[in-house]
């Protein structure tokens, strides 16, 4: 019941709450998970309490509300207010009792600003990892990685030129915001910038894709239950994929011979070089682009790896990333950030990379032996 203060009449509240939800919910997990790890997270929240002035919304039930926030696909604060207000459920989960009262959209949004800005999100991904029954399952030696576009809070229109100076935008027209013609306009990330969001980018991954204002999301996954073990969140860049992995793989405890499966992104004669000098065995997709020309690209990775049944394995076994970001786009809502910044993007980014791995964990946990 960490999190839950009051009377005694609340505590008799929470008390009736608990009885009303499942026993075999799987909530009960979710939440069981997330309780021992912000119980070990406790002392660093306490900087995150307001000494002065209104009291703030504890963070330990910040973060369950955000939690909710992914789970269910809620797309906005005012929405999940709106739910944990009538939604027993969503009572019970958070820490609040059957009478509580619920806070404003706008202090819930301001006090969650602030923890986003505290960068807990990863403390708690890793503390979730942390945890002795969910250790058991993570693999310490084959692992994958990719990443993907989200879309920034900034919409085309916003970017314009860095040197546009104080000249008036457009008039709006009848109902509207006024109007933008890009034809004949040469634009990129060195000349215009996003004047809703800085931070974002211009970027398009692929031949024959819109380029779009977006961040690039990056998750390292281990091999054995597809869960994620690292994520991190860079401005979208040719070479940020690459640059990222290295990131990660720096973070990872331990300094035993790991492989690393990847897709022909990552097929780069120079970050083969830095996985091989960092004990990393890397099972890349061959890029065997095709030039103009008629003549193949040659690939970073030797005939010895490639013959090696490991290879196929980890080639096997890395398209499950893809289900990660899928999760995150299509169940979880996660297709635009909310929030602007790049700070603030990344802290979302990896509270729902740890909520995709407690969507997985009850299932996981069950299957295990007592």
């Amino acid at each position: 019941m960490r999190g839950l203060s009051g009377s005694g009449d609340e505590l008799f509240s929470f008390v009736r709450l608990e009885e009303r939800v499942p026993v075999d919910h799987p909530l009960r997990v979710i939440r069981g998970l997330a309780d021992e790890v912000l119980a070990r997270l406790s002392g660093s929240f306490s900087a995150l309490y307001s000494a002065t002035g209104r009291p703030s919304v504890p963070p330990e039930m910040l973060l369950r509300a955000t939690l909710l926030q992914a789970l269910y696909s809620v797309r906005s604060e005012r929405m999940l207010m709106e739910q944990i207000n009538y939604n027993l459920l969503f009572r019970w989960f958070v820490g609040l009792s059957m009478d509580a009262a619920v806070w404003h959209a706008t202090g819930f949004t301001h006090n969650r600003d602030r923890l986003l800005q505290a960068d807990v999100a990863r403390a708690f991904l890793q503390g979730l990892l942390a945890l002795p029954r969910v250790k058991r399952l993570l693999s310490s030696e084959h692992f994958s990685v990719d990443g993907t576009l989200i879309d920034a809070w900034a919409s085309m229109k916003s970017f314009v030129p860095k040197d546009k100076g104080d000249e008036p935008p457009a008039p709006p027209s009848a109902g509207r915001n006024a109007e933008r013609n890009f034809r004949g306009e040469t634009r990129s990330n060195e000349t215009h910038a996003s004047t809703t969001d800085p931070d974002a980018r211009l970027y398009r991954k692929s031949s024959g894709q819109p380029a779009r204002l977006c961040y690039m999301g990056h998750v390292l996954m281990e091999n054995r239950n597809g869960l994620v073990v690292d994520s991190t969140l860079t401005h979208a860049t040719g070479t940020a994929e690459r640059e990222a992995t290295l990131t990660m793989l720096e973070r990872r405890a331990g300094n035993k011979r790991i492989t690393l499966g990847a897709d022909k992104a990552y097929d780069a004669a120079e970050f083969i070089g830095k996985l091989r000098a960092r004990k990393v065995t890397p099972h890349i997709a061959v890029n065997g682009t095709i030039s103009k020309t008629g003549k193949r690209r040659k690939t970073a990775i030797d005939d010895r790896t490639l013959r090696h049944p490991g290879y196929e394995i980890s080639q096997r076994c890395r398209k499950r990333i893809e289900e990660v970001f899928g999760w995150a786009k299509a169940s979880a809502g996660l297709t635009k950030f909310k929030v602007k910044g790049i700070a603030k993007t990344k802290a979302v980014f990896s509270f729902f990379a740890a909520a995709y791995n407690l969507v997985r964990l009850p299932k996981l946990l069950n299957q295990q032996p007592a």
